[in-house]
């Protein structure tokens, strides 16, 4: 039970009887009334179990979009129902309004949206429905709950989705449907056609010569049908903010472009998120459903609050991957984190795969080397120095070692691991 804003304004009524009379009997029967009152209204007011609600509408968004549900009442009693509602939801759903007026005849339907805007990705639940049925004279009401269960899965943004038509381009180049095929190491046989000037002469074929007694090359064009692992790094480093985004984040971004782009040029993609255990695994999955997959295996990963366990990281991808593949691998060029972790086991990964290491760079980083009107930016200039010195030093490590690295800051880290991405292909090296 519970009492509306008029229950204490029949109290202040009842002060006139009581002030003219002054007697306790005169307190004691406004109290008397009060209470009748509040008691028939209350067993008037239509019970909240009468009420069966349901829900409709979104089971998913990308985050930042919006997203409406609707939750359905319909009314078993046999009088009207009125009142308020409380859809209460978990508070990164962003759900609004969180209070909807109730009217509901008996034997009706009544449809009460709620719009949510999310603020953080994975399934954002509702808690419970809260429902206040107010009796006729608005005085009291019966309150209660009903569990109405839902799921809204929130996706990735997938931002960096405006730089695929440019890389798609430069993919159709390397095709041989823009401009004409080229050999390079790896690349696979296609075609024969006549020679013209400007035709690498290694790639003339002499048998074909012989046969047609004129000059005829053979045209290539790049692999397909290669293998590519996308392995992302959940460990503790994954959770710090570069600009506006966790790494983590970034490095989704940058995975469902590579997972869009190399699908499209023919390629396999697997996934495999992992710190210590493995968090998300897409693996073996057909190229036109891969990345709907890939998008809702990564809408809930979080970072772990744990170190990496490298050793283990390394077994779980050449457990997965028998024949040569592209791993990129996305991680921190962090000195700590790599000489402890990736580093002592890195040369069996490097010599049955080919290797991208993409770390997201922190633009603060070169603004602190900029500024230096104060002595606090000194220092400050002096540890970005350092942090900058450490990460180039780590890359050409890597480098020698024989790993591709890209280092690059949010905005342009998902189209400069699909360029890391079209190179190899275009040289022949997946």
């Amino acid at each position: 039970m519970a009492l509306t804003g008029r229950a204490p304004l029949l109290a202040l009524l009842g002060i006139v009887p009581v002030a003219v009379l002054a007697s306790g009997w005169a307190v004691l029967g406004v109290l008397l009334v009060l209470l009748v009152v509040v008691l028939v209204d209350v067993a008037l007011a239509v019970p909240v179990s009468a009420l069966r609600l349901s829900r409709a509408g979104a089971v998913g968004c990308r985050l930042g979009d919006a997203a409406e549900v609707h939750l359905s009442v319909v009314n078993g009693g046999s009088r009207r129902a009125r009142g308020v509602l409380r859809d209460a939801w978990v508070p990164s759903a962003g759900a609004s309004p969180a209070v909807h007026l109730l009217d509901v005849p008996p034997g009706e339907r009544r449809v009460l949206t709620t719009l949510l805007r999310p603020t953080r990705r994975g399934d954002r639940l509702p808690d419970r429905v809260t429902v206040r049925s107010v009796g006729p004279l608005g005085v009291a009401a019966r309150q209660g709950r009903h569990e109405v269960p839902w799921r809204v899965r929130v996706t990735p943004p997938f931002t960096s989705r405006k730089f695929l038509p440019e890389r798609l381009a430069r993919l159709r180049q390397l095709d041989g449907l823009v401009a004409a095929r080229v050999r390079s190491q790896g690349t696979e046989f296609d075609s024969l056609r006549d020679y013209v000037e400007g035709d690498d002469v290694r790639s003339i074929d002499w048998r074909a010569t012989a046969r047609r007694s004129e000059v005829v090359v053979r045209t290539w064009r790049p692999e397909r049908d290669r293998r590519v692992l996308l392995v992302l790094d959940t460990s503790r480093t994954s959770a710090g903010r570069v600009g506006d985004v966790p790494r983590l984040d970034a490095a989704l971004d940058a995975a469902l472009l590579m997972t869009a782009l190399a699908t499209r040029a023919g390629d396999r993609v697997d996934l495999l998120a992992m710190d210590r255990d493995v968090r998300a695994s897409v693996e073996g999955v057909r190229r036109n459903e891969v990345l709907s997959r890939m998008v809702d295996a990564l809408a809930g990963l979080e970072p772990a609050l744990v170190e990496s366990d490298g050793r283990r990281l390394v077994a779980e991808v050449l457990r997965r991957g028998r024949r040569r593949s592209l791993v990129v691998l996305f991680t921190t060029l962090d000195a700590t984190s790599l000489e402890e972790g990736l580093l002592p086991v890195l040369g069996s990964l490097t010599s049955r795969h080919t290797v991208v290491l993409a770390s997201v760079g922190d633009p603060r980083v070169e603004q602190m080397l900029v500024d230096r009107g104060s002595v606090e930016a000194v220092y400050d200039a002096a540890a970005a120095e350092q942090a900058r010195g450490e990460r180039r030093r780590m890359s050409a490590l890597l480098r020698r070692r024989g790993v591709e690295v890209v280092d690059a800051p949010p905005s342009t880290f998902a189209p400069a691991v699909a360029d890391a991405y079209l190179e190899l292909k275009a040289a022949g090296r997946l």
